[in-house]
């Protein structure tokens, strides 16, 4: 769904937004409390937001006076170290959980713009761009045009990822899978303490808001793909093979996958994991120039393989640091309640 398109807030967040410091710049919700999922209604899931600010020093100093149960023991020590903390550790994302908000249980993530507008055109953590990358409810848009750009470029980013990894022919759900999965087959929660089916049951209840998202970015890469299904909306579904298909049955995209092809999307790819794909070639030792690294694997029998290793890297890192974060920004008792609730979904 477009940025542009979202105009009205529904109310349950208009009430939420209230109870905080009004000094952020960019706010979106996200998670199975907010878009729907499959088997999972959302009625008594928590509801995860980010506030993008400015200042994290001064939106802490303000939010401690106005909400300081929502803190752990970290609050004695300041806003100050609080900001600090937010921005060295991790993916420079400081979250509260678990806190009632309005009486709806509430998980509210704080990030400087500068940061969020960082892992979304390098994906340096690919942790708040990752969830950017599915849809999510915005309830303040950005005034910030770098951060708007930034946005744009986080899902054409996705789109090029995504080709490399997939083969000549794939269906439309196969498309915004993998596309959904960037963020979360490198997650080490996903090999404990998420749902299995997490991506398939996001994808499969979203499909129209996926295709909303990403259609402005599969009509300019028509001399790449050719993708039948975005040029009608009323696709249907076959119930038979569960796989989406068009009016005229179309069930499959094609892309070229030449190495030319290849080498257009990796160039198109963000700074870190182009960072990665020279590294990995050069064995660390950085023989080759980022560009005739970029050649080399284009013209690789392995290429998507590689691509997704290095992104796959880079989840790992900041899912396994961010987790160890909020052990120190939930409190014990809150992240043994929280990881609970997590593990109760993945096994049941």
């Amino acid at each position: 769904m477009s940025l542009a398109k979202i105009t009205i807030v529904p109310p349950i967040y208009q009430r939420i937004m209230t109870k905080f410091p009004q000094n952020f710049t960019f706010c979106f919700a996200y998670g199975s409390g907010v878009k729907k999922q499959l088997n999972n209604d959302g009625k008594e899931n928590m509801i995860d937001l980010v506030f993008a600010v400015k200042d994290p020093v001064t939106w802490h100093q303000a939010n401690l006076q106005i909400n300081p149960s929502h803190y752990s023991g970290l609050k004695y020590l300041g806003h100050e170290l609080i900001a600090r903390y937010q921005r060295n550790i991790g993916a420079k994302i400081y979250f509260n959980t678990l806190v009632n908000v309005d009486d709806c249980l509430v998980k509210y993530g704080v990030v400087a713009i500068e940061d969020i507008i960082t892992d979304l055109l390098e994906w340096s953590h690919l942790y708040l761009a990752g969830r950017l990358h599915k849809p999510v409810e915005i309830i303040k848009k950005p005034l910030d045009s770098e951060l708007q750009t930034a946005l744009q470029l986080n899902l054409q980013s996705a789109v090029h990822a995504a080709l490399l990894t997939l083969p000549e022919s794939f269906s439309e759900y196969e498309f915004y899978h993998t596309i959904s999965n960037l963020s979360y087959l490198g997650d080490f929660r996903m090999i404990f303490g998420e749902n299995r089916n997490k991506v398939n049951n996001i994808v499969k209840a979203q499909m129209p808001n996926f295709r909303s998202l990403y259609k402005p970015f599969l009509l300019h890469l028509h001399d790449y793909i050719d993708f039948p299904m975005i040029k009608d909306n009323n696709v249907l579904t076959d119930n038979h093979t569960d796989i989406l298909v068009s009016p005229d049955h179309s069930k499959y995209c094609a892309q070229d996958v030449s190495p030319l092809a290849r080498l257009h999307h990796l160039n198109q790819l963000p700074r870190w994991p182009q960072k990665l794909l020279t590294r990995y070639w050069n064995k660390g030792n950085f023989r080759q120039d980022t560009e005739d690294v970029l050649r080399a694997i284009a013209y690789d029998p392995d290429c998507g393989t590689i691509v997704s290793q290095r992104i796959n890297e880079i989840v790992w890192k900041s899912s396994v640091s961010q987790s160890l974060k909020c052990i120190l920004t939930a409190g014990i008792v809150k992240s043994v309640k929280y990881s609970s609730k997590k593990i109760k979904k993945m096994v049941f």
